[in-house]
C-alpha cells in the first residue's frame, strides 16, 4: 500500500512490520501478531454465506418494491370506480381489509400466502417512488473484515456501520478501513459504542443487522429486533453450542427461554431454539420473523430472518412453536404445538393447543419422556431464497473464497423437507435394536414405498427427515430385523420391547426411484472435511496464547507467536499493565506442559 514502513492514520503511526496482511475476498486487513483483536479464518464460511444472503436480499427487496409500485398503480386506477359502486364497503389496502381478517385466514394455511403482501408493504421508504439503498449495521465488528467485505463486494449498499465497545478493535477497524482505499472510506464508518445501546437508540434504521458475537447473542436480541427496518433482515450467529445442545440445559433456558434435549438432532434443535428466542423478542414489539435460511456449520449456528411488523400476525406465533417429547429409552420423539386455530365465520382465532400429545409412557418401548422446548417448528428455510442463493454462488464462484463449502451446504439445504422439524438417525435406530444397519437407500426406499416423504438434512450426513410417524419407522425396522436376525437381548431393554411387537406395516425394501436425491445421483459433494487442521473456534481477543491452546491454534501458530515475542523482547500484558498469571502467581510460560499432552502434540506434528 505504501513504500514506507511507517503509515500515519488517525494522527498516529504504526510499523507495518508489526502486522500481517490478511486478504479475504476483496478486502485486506492488518492483523497484529499479538491477540489484540479477534480474527478467525474459519469464519470465512460464515462471511461468504452472509454475502450470498445479502446479495439475494438486495435483489428480492428490489423485486418486492417493483411489485408494490405495480399494485399501487393498479389499485389507483380501480379506486374511483370501486368507490362509486360500493360507497359503504370498508377501505381496502393492498388487498387486505382493515381488520386484518384476510391475512389471518391465509396464515392459517401457511405463511407463504400472506408474506408477499407483508414484504411489499413493509419496505423502508414506504410511500416513496424511489427505493433507498440498504444500510447495514455490523454490531460487533472487531477487525472490521466483515464490514469491509460487505462494502467492497456487495453492490447496492449505501453504508455499513461497524460497532465495537473495545477501543483496540475500533482503532484496528479504522486502520483497516483506510488500508482498503476510497471505496471502504466512503461506505464504512466505525464507532466505539455498546451495540445494545446503539441499536436501541436507532430503531427501524437499518435494513440489515448482523450479529456475530463471541458466544451467545441472547443479550443483543431485544435491541436488534427493534433496530431492523420493516422488511429488513437480521443475521445472527450463536457459538455457545454446548449450551444450546443440552450440556447445560438450565443455562439455555435462562438465555433463550427454551429447554434443549440430548439427541442426534440437537444441532437442528439449537437452530430452532435460537429462532424461537428471536421470535419471542420480536413479538414484544408487535413484530414477527420469517426465516429465509438457517444453517449449522463448523462450530456454530447461523440464522437469517426477515422481520415484519403486524399485530395480527403476531397472534399466530403459537402455531409456529412446539414442545418436544423425547423418549429416554428409544429414538421416538413427538411434537406438540403451543397453539391451534379455530375458524368461525370468516375469522380465524388462536386457542391453546390440545394436549398431551403423548401418554405418560412411550407406546413403543414403555419408557418415560423428557420434555423440551418450546422450539420453532415452522419452516427454517425459504426454498426460493435458497435456490436464488445457490444460483448466485455458482455464477460468482470466483468471488467466494469458501465456494465449495457454502455451495455444498446450500445444495443440501435445498433438498431438505421444509416442513419437517428435527430428524432421525438411522444408526441410532439400529443401536436401539442392536441390529445391523440397512443402507440409507434401502431405508429411504422403504419409507417412500410406505407412502411417506423422506430427505436428508444439512446438519448431519446420517440424519433423515420424514413425515412418517414413529410407529411406521419401527415397523420398517421390525421387518428389517426379521430378515436380519439379532442376538437375544434382556427382555427389559427398549430394543427387546420394540421387537416383541408384530409389525402392522409390511415394509417393501424394493429400491424406490426417489431414494437418492438429485445431488446424490449426480455425486455432488455435500459434506466436506475441514480444509486444514485446528479449524474451529479461536481464543477471545486479548487472551494470552500459551502452549495449552495448541488444540485450538495448532503448534505452528504457537511457534510463530513465540518467535515474534522473542524478536520483540516484550511481555504480554493485560489492559491494566499487569502480566497474565496463574492463580499461584506464576506466568503461563513458566508452567511445564503435562508429559502426556506434550507427547500427543509431538505425535500430531510428525
Amino acid at each position: 500500500m505504501a513504500g514506507d514502513d511507517e503509515k500515519k492514520q488517525n494522527g498516529t503511526s504504526f510499523d507495518l512490520n508489526d502486522f500481517t496482511i490478511i486478504k479475504e475476498g476483496d478486502a485486506e486487513i492488518l492483523m497484529h501478531a499479538k491477540n489484540e483483536v479477534f480474527y478467525n479464518n474459519s469464519q470465512v464460511n460464515n462471511r461468504d454465506m452472509s454475502i450470498a444472503v445479502l446479495r439475494t436480499f438486495i435483489s428480492q427487496r428490489k423485486q418486492e418494491h417493483d411489485a408494490m409500485l405495480a399494485r399501487r398503480t393498479k389499485a389507483g386506477n380501480k379506486a374511483p370506480n370501486a368507490k362509486a359502486e360500493n360507497p359503504g364497503d370498508s377501505v381496502q389496502h393492498n388487498g387486505e381489509s382493515n381488520d386484518g381478517s384476510e391475512v389471518l385466514k391465509d396464515e392459517s394455511h401457511g405463511e407463504s400466502s400472506s408474506i408477499p403482501v407483508e414484504q411489499t408493504k413493509n419496505l423502508r421508504g414506504k410511500g416513496r417512488e424511489e427505493l433507498k439503498p440498504p444500510r447495514v449495521l455490523e454490531a460487533l465488528s472487531a477487525s472490521g473484515l466483515r464490514a469491509l467485505r460487505y462494502a467492497r463486494e456487495v453492490e447496492g449498499i449505501s453504508q455499513v456501520v461497524a460497532l465495537d465497545n473495545d477501543k483496540a478493535s475500533v482503532e484496528a477497524c479504522r486502520r483497516n478501513i483506510k488500508f482498503n482505499g476510497s471505496v471502504a472510506c466512503s461506505k464504512v464508518e466505525s464507532h466505539l459504542a455498546d451495540a445494545r445501546v446503539y441499536m436501541l437508540t436507532h430503531p427501524n434504521e437499518f435494513d440489515v443487522v448482523d450479529l456475530d458475537p463471541y458466544g451467545a447473542p441472547s443479550v443483543f436480541l431485544d435491541s436488534a429486533v427493534q433496530s431492523v427496518a420493516d422488511g429488513g433482515i437480521l443475521m445472527c450467529t450463536a457459538t455457545d453450542m454446548a449450551v444450546l445442545c443440552a450440556a447445560n440445559g438450565e443455562v439455555c433456558y435462562s438465555k433463550y427461554g427454551s429447554y434443549p434435549l440430548r439427541g442426534k438432532y440437537c444441532h437442528e434443535m439449537a437452530l430452532r431454539i435460537l429462532l424461537a428466542s428471536i421470535e419471542s423478542h420480536a413479538n414484544r414489539y408487535k413484530r414477527y420473523i420469517v426465516p429465509v435460511l438457517s444453517v449449522q456449520m463448523d462450530f456454530y449456528v447461523r440464522v437469517f430472518v426477515r422481520i415484519y411488523t403486524s399485530a395480527s400476525d403476531v397472534k399466530l406465533t403459537p402455531l409456529k412453536l412446539s414442545y418436544v417429547y423425547q423418549c429416554i429409552g428409544c429414538d421416538s420423539f413427538h411434537l406438540q404445538t403451543v397453539g391451534r386455530t379455530v375458524s368461525k365465520d370468516k375469522s380465524v382465532r388462536c386457542h391453546p393447543g390440545f394436549g398431551p400429545a403423548v401418554p405418560q409412557e412411550c407406546s413403543d418401548c414403555g419408557k418415560k419422556f423428557n420434555m423440551g422446548g418450546p422450539i420453532w417448528s415452522g419452516p427454517i428455510h425459504d426454498q426460493e431464497w435458497v435456490a436464488a442463493m445457490l444460483a448466485n454462488v455458482k455464477s460468482m464462484k470466483e468471488r467466494y473464497p469458501a465456494y465449495e463449502r457454502i455451495s455444498a451446504v446450500l445444495t443440501t439445504v435445498s433438498e431438505e423437507l421444509p416442513d419437517i422439524p428435527l430428524f432421525l438417525s438411522l444408526h441410532n435406530l439400529c443401536a436401539t435394536l442392536k441390529c445391523t444397519s440397512p443402507s440409507a437407500v434401502i431405508f429411504r426406499s422403504a419409507v417412500i414405498n410406505a407412502g411417506y416423504r423422506i430427505s436428508g438434512t444439512h446438519v448431519n450426513p446420517l440424519g433423515l427427515k420424514t413425515d412418517a410417524p414413529m410407529n411406521v419407522i419401527w415397523d420398517i425396522m421390525r421387518c428389517w430385523v426379521r430378515n436380519h436376525p439379532v442376538k437375544a437381548q434382556p427382555s427389559d431393554q427398549s430394543g427387546s420391547v420394540i421387537l416383541a411387537k408384530e409389525p402392522v406395516l409390511q415394509a417393501n425394501f424394493a429400491r424406490a426411484v426417489a431414494s437418492l436425491s438429485q445431488a446424490q445421483a449426480k455425486k455432488v459433494a455435500r459434506f466436506l472435511p475441514n480444509p486444514e487442521r485446528n479449524w474451529g473456534p479461536k481464543l477471545r481477543a486479548g487472551r494470552q496464547i500459551t502452549s495449552k491452546h495448541v488444540s485450538l491454534l495448532g503448534p505452528k501458530a504457537l511457534n510463530a507467536m513465540s518467535n515474534h515475542e522473542i524478536g520483540e523482547g516484550s511481555n504480554h500484558e493485560n489492559g491494566d499493565g499487569s502480566n497474565h498469571e496463574n492463580g499461584d502467581g506464576t506466568n503461563h510460560e513458566d508452567v511445564e506442559e503435562p508429559a502426556a499432552k506434550r507427547k500427543k502434540t509431538e505425535e500430531s506434528d510428525s
